[in-house]
């Protein structure tokens, strides 16, 4: 059965309150990088050692290039974590809004019937559309 309107409409309402309740937030991801301490006598330095404890690390894209933070204490890294988790939470209420907002353009009727288009409605259109694919 589908949706009706008013119950999308109460969604897309819903998901806007969760919007609103978004905390600090910043793309990116977390990874650990192994690290090698470059002392020539330790066991890093040897052939195919795995390194020491791998080193976690924000990476992130800025103009185009990933640039990666280093973690200075716990907090700092738990902080990281919990805004990036606001980001994927904003990314996820984005794509439910849309899904929404699909759905009700679906359903809406469009507002006043017309018989058909006038000559100069269709030449309208016709120009307006070869201009969006001339560029």
């Amino acid at each position: 059965m589908p949706d009706s309107l008013p119950a999308l409409e109460a969604d897309r309402s819903q998901i806007r309150r969760q919007i609103t309740t978004l905390g600090d937030l910043r793309p990116g991801s977390i990874c650990a990088v192994p690290r090698r301490c470059g002392k020539p006598t330790c066991h890093c330095a040897k052939p195919k050692d795995p390194g020491h404890d791998p080193q976690l690390r924000l990476t992130y894209k800025v103009d185009g290039k990933t640039v990666a933070e280093s973690f200075a204490t716990p907090a700092a890294f738990h902080k990281a974590q919990a805004e990036i988790h606001e980001y994927q939470r904003l990314q996820k209420l984005c794509a439910d809004l849309v899904a929404v907002n699909q759905k009700i353009c679906r359903l809406r009727p469009a507002d006043k019937p017309t018989e058909n288009w006038s000559v100069e409605e269709k030449k309208r259109l016709l120009r307006s559309i070869r201009k969006s694919h001339a560029n």
